[in-house]
């Protein structure tokens, strides 16, 4: 089931991924670095040792720039920043490893970035020693990173496989090469081909392929094309994500703004292409994430285990996530923090031997309550909404999931609320009417307004 074209014209407007509640730009910024390690220890002692903790580590470096990309990147062909930056990542990590009270039991490492295939593997292989010697890794720990297909050598999965990784994410976007010219994205598909076959040979079980939608040039044909590609490879897990153009942020992404599909046009490369991976046998597990029947982020879903955070979907139930390096951001549960951005600042700030956290927010009981709720939305489409939420929510928001519920795209019965297959295209949107702190930010905003 699709939306109407009123639908989608409707709701072609931004809402928040929901990674975290409250979302990022309404953190409070009330973590100092006292009570982070406050809070840091008393998740521990009450997830950590029964359920692991998982470690999202940042790795910025790239040696050349993808115009569209927003992440936090610094390009350099200079390979010499490799081990200076991974031992003050070390020198975080031995700060976490004093606030623990017992050896930390390992559930997961993502590298992400930037571009993690950036370090040697000889680089990546000591850096990744020095944190796995100091814990316990748990059977079911899931160890996974992000490539790009142009440099993940052999070299690269081997080393990495034989540390416990097997689940490896390829940043495709798009396989066309106009498309990629525009981006800064050239990405022959033999180099992808090579890099599938390599992780496949390498013992990998699980591989992602990242895909866009609404990049310049992007048409319904060459998106056709691209999944014609995808569907030979077959990747086990598939993430089609929306470009989100901010060119104020990203100046890099000027060049091509002229050649953007945009409302309804790049709405409807996604419901192309959300029909064309479900006929490619891929189940939609939930906000822009497809996987085949029998891989365990869609058994999970169908167990009702599914959990979701910074790093995206994910079958780990455990309730830490501690972020390492420059930008990564730690939601523990009971409170987040992001640290320092510039790598040279970061670093320096790791030489001092002091915490980088830039920002955070300690979560309230109600944040806590809120955040299971839209996690309860975006993993199972459904959530129990309790009537002290339901009687804080404002005219507005109540009037929009009305409007919501008889244009069929959710259920509203008995306080819960249950999200259609038809209302899983505008998922965000549905969280957004249960977001307190966003409706109370608007209502800040709208009396200043008046104010002056």
């Amino acid at each position: 089931m699709t939306l109407s074209p009123e639908l989608i014209e409707k709701y072609n407007k931004p809402a928040p991924r929901y990674t975290s509640y409250p979302t990022v730009p309404l953190w409070e910024n009330n973590l100092h670095s006292e009570t982070w390690e406050a809070l840091v220890q008393t998740a521990f002692d009450q997830f950590g040792e029964q359920e692991g903790i998982t470690l999202y580590i940042h790795l910025p470096y790239c040696e050349s720039l993808c115009s569209y990309c927003g992440c936090n990147k610094r390009i350099t062909k200079n390979h010499s920043v490799e081990i200076p930056y991974l031992d003050a990542i070390l020198t975080e990590w031995k700060k976490y490893l004093k606030l623990f009270n017992s050896k930390p039991k390992l559930a997961g490492i993502h590298l992400g970035g930037g571009t993690p295939t950036f370090f040697q593997p000889e680089s990546l292989e000591y850096f990744l020693n020095e944190i796995i010697q100091n814990s316990e890794v748990l059977e079911s720990a899931e160890f996974s990173f992000e490539g790009h297909p142009n440099n993940t050598t052999l070299a690269h999965l081997q080393t990495l496989n034989s540390l416990g990784f097997d689940r490896v994410s390829y940043g495709i976007q798009d396989f066309d090469s106009k498309v990629q010219l525009a981006i800064h994205r050239l990405q022959p598909l033999e180099k992808v081909i090579e890099a599938t076959e390599n992780a496949r040979k390498s013992g990998y079980t699980s591989i992602n392929f990242d895909l866009i939608y609404g990049l310049p040039h992007q048409t319904i044909a060459s998106l056709e094309d691209t999944f014609e590609k995808v569907a030979d490879l077959k990747p086990d897990r598939i993430a089609f994500y929306s470009y989100a153009h901010l060119p104020t942020v990203f100046p890099a992404q000027k060049s091509f703004e002229k050649h953007l599909p945009v409302d309804i046009e790049k709405r409807a490369l996604y419901e192309f292409g959300r029909k064309k991976l479900i006929d490619l046998g891929y189940e939609e597990v939930g906000m822009d994430h497809f996987a085949l029947p029998n891989d365990p982020l869609n058994l999970a879903k169908h167990k009702g285990t599914l959990h979701r955070n910074f790093m995206g979907y994910t079958t780990s139930p455990s309730k830490i996530l501690i972020g390492l390096g420059a930008s990564s951001i730690s939601d523990i549960h009971l409170g987040y923090a992001q640290n320092e951005k510039n790598i040279e600042a970061y670093k320096e700030t790791m030489n001092e031997n002091l915490w980088a956290i830039q920002k955070g927010h300690v979560l309230t009981k109600e944040d806590i309550q809120i955040r299971e709720i839209i996690l309860d939305l975006i993993c199972r489409n459904e959530a129990h909404i309790p009537l002290q939420v339901w009687e804080k929510l404002n005219e507005d928001q109540i009037f929009k999931l009305k409007n919501m519920e008889s244009e069929n795209l959710i259920r509203l019965e008995d306080g819960k609320l249950e999200i259609t297959e038809m209302g899983m295209a505008i998922i965000r949107h549905v969280c957004k009417q249960l977001d307190l702190r966003l409706a109370e930010n608007q209502k800040q905003h709208q009396v200043f307004s008046k104010a002056i």
